[in-house]
């Protein structure tokens, strides 16, 4: 029984039987990558099918091997990286060239206003985030950050703004695959999935089973906490920085949903694509 209450926040965020997809369906092979996997495969409801190959994302390019290196340059033929993370990631694990890719930084956060402080954890958590919650989720600061997370990110201006200059270098960008990732691959870089598979036109339950995969990715991580926690509360704050929160990223889109009447609608908003936008995306990227 025990062990049942324990890992029950992770069993209600985590792959089940019932999905079409997981980790190893979307995965792209990258060894030296983090959650590096595409949305290639995925089957939209009218049918179609996100193309192979073309739609990658993932954490952080700073430790690429050599046969990594090579498999996004002669197999996927990749030519743009999209980096969400803040400066002092991006100098601290500084991405590996990659022949033929141009990169892009397009910071999630807006590291010189209060956002940031909604966002994110202290800069020393991230030296061992494990151990740091252990001591901290029981916080209610901790516990406000990750429950409110997504909605913060999804609905402030700057990062509205990053989102769109994400889509439009898309646009600009006709030959090869592009990648997206921030440091684990899966709170901006889900955001991203999230937004393009809307503009593909995936439903709700797509989107979700795409963020989820995440959990599977860090299961061993999550569970390593979960044993160290006593409450609901803490598992549900350590959930959203270890692995991904389901309930708390539902809300965010929820949010988005209530404001704008869908996805879409959003994406027509404040990502400021045109019809004729979600028409060339779904062109290119559908088959």
């Amino acid at each position: 029984m025990a062990r049942t209450k324990k890992f029950i926040i992770l069993r209600r965020n985590k792959m089940n039987n019932s999905n079409r997809y997981s980790f190893e369906t979307q995965s792209i092979g990258l060894n030296s990558v983090v959650n590096a996997r595409e949305l290639g495969g995925y089957r939209l409801p009218d049918g179609s099918v996100i193309k192979r190959g073309k739609l990658l994302r993932g954490g952080a390019l700073n430790r690429l091997t050599p046969e990594d290196l090579n498999l996004l340059t002669d197999r996927y033929h990749l030519a743009r990286i999209f980096d969400f993370r803040t400066s002092f990631e991006v100098k601290r694990t500084p991405d590996m060239e990659i022949p033929g890719a141009s990169r892009i930084w397009l910071p999630a956060f807006d590291e010189d206003s209060m956002q940031m402080e909604k966002l994110s954890l202290p800069s020393e958590a991230y030296r061992d985030l494990v151990s740091w919650l252990t001591v901290h989720a029981s916080e209610k600061k901790v516990q406000e950050v990750a429950r409110d997370m997504y909605t913060v990110m999804i609905t402030t201006e700057f990062t509205q703004v990053q989102y769109a200059g994400f889509f439009l270098n898309i646009l600009d960008c006709e030959d090869g695959a592009v990648y997206w990732h921030c440091s684990q691959g899966k709170d901006r870089t889900g955001l991203g999935a999230a937004l393009m598979l809307a503009a593909l036109g995936a439903d709700r339950k797509l989107i979700m089973e795409d963020y989820e995969i995440s959990n599977e990715v860090y299961r061993q991580e999550v569970e390593e906490i979960y044993g160290r926690l006593a409450t609901k509360e803490e598992k549900e704050a350590a959930l959203t920085f270890i692995g991904v929160n389901s309930k708390y990223f539902a809300a965010a889109l929820d949010t988005v949903e209530e404001q704008y009447g869908s996805l879409l609608e959003f994406l027509k908003g404040p990502i400021c694509l045109s019809d004729e936008d979600i028409r060339s995306l779904r062109e290119r990227f559908l088959e």
